[in-house]
């Protein structure tokens, strides 16, 4: 059953919880309503189990830190000019190594020393503004997902050592990406720069366990095909270190699909359906599923819990594409005691 009541069943019915939420005596109707508030504080909870972060390699610098992307949002520096509120991001395009297993390593362009890029997060209606340094030797662009005008597309050269801002409003609301757009594209993407981007709606959507996956591909032999994939940017992390999270916890995934070189992927759940709300600009899903297929650049946010604690796969549905490193589990565990709780998800 789920287990609504995080504040535990031996503080339910104390007299102390009853004087304090001021219903004490009041008999059956006070009772319910009781229920209605604890229920709601309860929902308001975030549970979230404890991980320990595993770095993918015993290299002393790796770009690609899944750990590092799966939970943590960039809100940037937040400022007012003019009564707006001005979210400011820096982000340098720069190059690393990363270790793809054992035995292979990949030169990459990365951004602020990571791929994917750092997950910015705004507000619809917040004024963004980014500023760019390139110093990854290679002229390279920030484009932007979104409405903007013309002049801030990104599609414009940023030589390297200089720098470029992109200012433009945050709209509309949903899960989006930027990436570079100097030619070739492909080239530019697939090497790393590349990063999630979500504006979330005026009304807050309901608190969750929100967790970002990215799915790309390398192709390390330049023959316009990809011989590994990953979620997050390293392949195979999320089966070795699998992502815990609470059972009957509502988990929020924000899914981008930026594999180059394949058409469409898709992405299944194990033991499972979840609810799709399409590019994130819903804010009631529109159906459910436990596979989607996703071209090039196509994002959702999808919501589900998982009823039975355990060990559950998520891939994409091309057997080739998982079986090359784009693989993860689902460690649903039952035990909230050790759980990080937070109030809401809301904006810094």
């Amino acid at each position: 059953m789920p287990n609504n009541f995080a504040l535990g069943q031996e503080n339910l019915w104390s007299r102390r919880q009853l004087l304090k939420l001021g219903l004490a005596g009041a008999g059956v109707t006070g009772a319910t309503a009781l229920l209605h508030m604890l229920n709601a504080q309860s929902k308001s909870i975030v549970k979230i189990p404890p991980m320990e972060a595993i770095a993918p390699t015993n290299a002393p610098k790796n770009a690609a830190n899944p750990m590092q992307v799966l939970r943590n949002f960039d809100y940037g520096t937040v400022k007012k000019e003019n009564g707006r509120t001005i979210r400011e991001f820096r982000l340098t395009a720069g190059t690393s190594i990363i270790q793809l297993n054992s035995a292979v390593s990949y030169n990459i362009w990365d951004l602020n020393g990571r791929i994917p890029g750092p997950t910015l997060r705004a507000k619809q209606g917040d004024r963004v503004r980014v500023l760019f340094y390139n110093q990854a030797g290679h002229s390279h662009s920030l484009h932007f997902h979104g409405v903007h005008p013309a002049e801030m597309d990104g599609v414009r050269p940023v030589s390297n050592g200089s720098a470029a801002i992109y200012e433009f409003d945050a709209e509309p609301y949903g899960v989006h990406l930027y990436h570079c757009h100097i030619e070739p594209v492909t080239r530019h993407i697939a090497k790393g720069l590349y990063g999630m981007f979500i504006i979330d709606p005026p009304k807050p959507r309901p608190p969750a366990d929100e967790i970002a996956l990215i799915m790309a591909g390398y192709d390390i032999n330049d023959d316009n095909r990809n011989e590994f994939y990953a979620f997050n940017g390293q392949p195979h992390y999320y089966m070795d270190n699998p992502i815990r999270i609470y059972q009957n916890q509502l988990i929020r995934l924000y899914v981008l699909n930026i594999i180059e070189f394949d058409p469409a992927v898709t992405f299944h759940l194990h033991a499972n359906f979840f609810n799709v709300y399409p590019t994130g600009m819903t804010l009631t899903p529109t159906h459910k599923a436990d596979v989607i297929t996703m071209g090039v650049a196509e994002r959702h946010i999808l919501e589900f819990s998982f009823r039975y604690p355990g060990k559950y796969m998520f891939h994409p549905h091309q057997d080739a594409i998982a079986e090359n490193g784009c693989m993860g589990q689902f460690e649903v565990v039952a035990d909230s005691k050790n759980a990080i709780s937070t109030p809401k998800n809301s904006l810094q």
